[in-house]
């Protein structure tokens, strides 16, 4: 069963991964299994999600 801080994303602007900060919140979201959300322009662009947690996400026949 997912708990609420599983789903619920952390976010991140786009200027953030411009400014070399990718890595460490790519790393983050590996080690850490957590949901990013990149806004652009203060709107809603991108979700990054861990590998593993695609993984589960297409096991259960989610379609992404």
């Amino acid at each position: 069963m997912m708990k609420n801080k599983d789903i619920i994303p952390n976010h991140h602007q786009m200027t953030e991964f411009l400014r070399g900060k990718a890595s460490k919140i790519f790393d983050d979201v590996a080690k850490n299994d957590k949901v990013v959300l990149v806004n652009k322009n203060s709107k809603p662009q991108n979700i990054i999600i861990s590998y593993d947690r695609y993984c589960r996400l297409k096991e259960k026949g989610a379609d992404i």
